[in-house]
């Protein structure tokens, strides 16, 4: 790919580690909470960095954006999250330019999520770069290539079947508790912490269990009414989290906190307890498996669980991956244009240069000269010329670094770095 950004000596990264090398407690490690993101911008903008947009979900934590070198946007992730840059080093990835471009259609489209087809990254990349427009900090290059990754999810999303049927997080962990605990419609279930997975896992709790012994916590007392009154569920305060524990037979975390607000020292148990710690990082500290009894389920596990509706996904793979590929055609033959239409622009005010120049001495040497059909003429030729050079560049088998070099040589123009 060439180097489509604003200096010769930038070039476009994404950096970041996934699900696919790095485990919970790694991945929690490095994730960036909504403070943390808003700290990367603002310490990118003050680091000279022109343009980048910064994700961080419970499966992954990357920055796309332009650096001289990539530890550059290494450094922006490990500052401002509890990662190291030696962590970094062995389950982080680096991608460059095209790669890069490649990486964020795949996690864009669902492609390289945990659960295949999981569309909800889609939506953390458009707020996240909305944030960065707020704040400078996206380019037209950046804006048109999240536009192009939202197109292409959402032509997957309605061409394909690749997210049909019901898998996700949340879904697991219902079925994993219905296939594992008798009686669940009997049962107490507790669910601390309303987010976007808690409020998932509650709505399929109560459609697939029919349980009526529904509780939720939440520190933000309003958002856990909320949802409960769309369910008929009850409501306690955060201050009888401990009290709730004990009553539970199954407890489902999905909270956003930053240490572990669960530990075996508030668990006070009489009879046995599963937890789902739906959270990244882990809310839920692995000292409580030391209690007879408790069995903890992390959404790691939860993600590898495969089934019937996961494999029929697989075959829509190759679909999905046509729809990527001709929407980046598009948008890499849009870069490649923007690449040389300051050098067409360039030349197209030479040659009318040259023509203004000649059409004002030819109009004082040849009597009776014609300049209004001169003009018409002269002007047809240099669209011509133009044309020539512009379907040039735009070749697929084009060097167009060194064909823009060499027009700008010929022609003696030259021009500005933006």
């Amino acid at each position: 790919m060439e180097n489509n950004n604003t200096s010769k000596h930038h070039y476009f990264y994404s950096v970041g580690l996934s699900y696919k090398k790095a485990d919970a407690e790694i991945r929690g490690k490095f994730s960036l909470d909504t403070a943390a993101k808003t700290r990367v911008l603002e310490q990118a903008k003050n680091e000279g960095i022109e343009s980048l947009i910064v994700t961080s979900t419970c499966n992954r934590t990357e920055i796309y954006g332009y650096a001289e070198h990539p530890f550059q946007l290494i450094k922006l992730i490990c500052e401002n999250s509890q990662g190291s840059v030696e962590a970094f080093q062995k389950v982080g990835f680096v991608y460059k330019n095209q790669e890069a471009i490649s990486h964020m259609f795949r996690v864009g489209t669902g492609l390289d999520s945990q659960i295949l087809g999981d569309f909800e990254i889609i939506s953390q990349i458009r707020n996240s770069f909305f944030q960065s427009k707020s704040l400078g900090l996206a380019n037209a290059f950046m804006e048109r290539l999240v536009n192009a990754v939202i197109q292409a999810s959402k032509k997957i999303k309605t061409d394909t079947e690749i997210s049909s049927g019901a898998t996700s997080v949340s879904f697991a962990a219902v079925r994993y508790i219905i296939n594992n605990v008798q009686d669940i419609g009997n049962k107490n279930i507790l669910l601390f912490g309303t987010g976007k997975i808690g409020r998932n896992t509650c709505e399929n709790l109560v459609k697939h269990t029919k349980n009526e012994h529904i509780t939720l916590i939440n520190r933000t007392k309003e958002k856990a009414e909320k949802l409960a009154g769309k369910l008929n569920l009850i409501v306690k305060d955060y201050s009888e989290l401990h009290l709730e524990l004990q009553k539970a037979d199954v407890v489902v975390v999905a909270t956003g906190a930053q240490n572990p607000t669960i530990d075996k020292a508030i668990l006070n148990l009489k009879k046995p307890m599963m937890i789902l710690d739906l959270s990244i990082p882990k809310n839920v500290n692995e000292n409580v498996t030391e209690l007879d009894g408790v069995t903890l389920i992390h959404m790691d596990y939860l993600s590898q669980l495969t089934d019937e509706t996961l494999e029929n996904r697989k075959k829509h793979i190759p679909a999905a991956e046509a729809i990527i590929e001709e929407i980046k055609e598009e948008f890499m033959a849009w870069t490649k244009g923007r690449k040389f239409a300051p050098t067409i622009n360039a030349l197209k005010a030479k040659l009318n240069a040259i023509k203004t120049s000649e059409l004002d001495f030819q109009s004082k040497k040849i009597s009776n000269f014609n300049e209004e059909q001169a003009e018409i003429i002269s002007n047809r030729i240099i669209q011509k010329i133009t044309t020539h050079f512009a379907n040039h560049l735009k070749d697929d088998t084009t060097m167009v670094d060194e064909s823009i070099e060499w027009i700008e040589k010929v022609f003696k123009i030259g021009v500005a770095t933006k």
